[in-house]
């Protein structure tokens, strides 16, 4: 699993400040500490920044790499500004990112094509997201991938995003969500990638609930065939999570369970959640977590007291 590792984020006030000031040592303690948990890309989310964007991009970018050798996903809707970084990347780097639209398409897939960098794609239209898995899917086929093929970028650099969307008041995409990943990685020979925004599921969730619902979701994003995400490298349950499913560990009840959740969605199955142990209260969580997202029992912010 590629973690691109999201915690230098400008909507993060601490980040902001560190920004405004120019603050390289905050910016570059973030960068060592997702490096250090397993990052793979670290990202650099500026924003918008519409009058200082082409200064204050490379100034990340420069300032991250001076203490980190990790490739970087650049993350800012300022085209001049995501250019000004990519110019110093020293490795390939990630633009996060296009839509289906054929302004961003037309803004950023030159930028890729010129810097060979990979590229995250959102099956996102001009009006809103698809509420199907066919929907987002067709919106790669008939924007995406010829947009890219326009400009001689291999399928292989182009990470496809379904939009994942919170489970509160969202319930039913978990389900479309997972089943656009596994479409995506059916539609080319050689596929493209497929990424998400992790923490997205369990946005508006209480704080409590939130890196489990993270956890569970990751794994049946995985067993689908998600090859990256977007997430926090130092929440360490969920690092071992994604650990556990690369080596198969199944030395413990808990990884046990994990490992056949996700062989469930490899086989294209749901899992069977009243087979499952639930002797153990965290064993317990994890299954009640899992009927919520395969859509078994209605969310609700308590539903691990009920």
């Amino acid at each position: 699993m590629i973690g691109i590792g999201e915690c230098i984020h400008i909507i993060a006030q601490s980040v902001r400040t560190a920004v405004e000031n120019r603050d390289k040592a905050f910016i570059q303690d973030l960068a060592r500490q997702q490096d250090a948990k397993g990052a793979t890309y670290l990202d650099l989310n500026i924003g918008p920044q519409k009058k200082a964007g082409a200064e204050i991009m490379p100034w990340m970018v420069e300032t991250v790499q001076e203490v980190s050798d990790l490739p970087l996903s650049l993350d800012t809707t300022n085209p001049v500004a995501m250019e000004a970084g990519l110019k110093v990347c020293k490795k390939t780097p990630l633009i996060n990112s296009t839509d289906s639209t054929e302004e961003r398409l037309s803004a950023l897939m030159p930028l890729a094509a010129q810097y060979n960098s990979n590229i995250i794609a959102l099956t996102l239209a001009k009006g809103g997201l698809p509420t199907t898995a066919d929907a987002r899917v067709e919106l790669a086929a008939e924007c995406i991938f010829p947009a890219a093929a326009e400009h001689g970028i291999p399928n292989e650099h182009i990470f496809l995003d379904p939009l994942v969307l919170t489970v509160n008041g969202n319930q039913d995409q978990a389900q479309q969500t997972i089943e656009a990943v596994r479409f995506f990685k059916q539609m080319t020979d050689p596929p493209p990638m497929t990424t998400c925004g992790l923490s997205n599921i369990s946005n508006s969730c209480p704080a409590e609930i939130r890196p489990l619902l993270n956890r569970v979701f990751c794994v049946l994003m995985m067993g689908a065939g998600l090859d990256s995400a977007i997430l926090d490298p130092l929440d360490d349950e969920l690092m071992s999570v994604i650990r556990i499913l690369e080596t198969g560990d199944e030395s413990t009840p808990k990884g046990k369970l994990y490992v056949a959740l996700y062989n469930a969605y490899v086989n294209m199955e749901q899992f069977d959640t009243g087979s499952a142990d639930t002797s153990d209260p965290e064993l317990k969580d994890i299954v009640k977590t899992i009927a919520i997202l395969q859509n078994e029992t209605l969310y609700a912010h308590s539903y691990l007291r009920m």
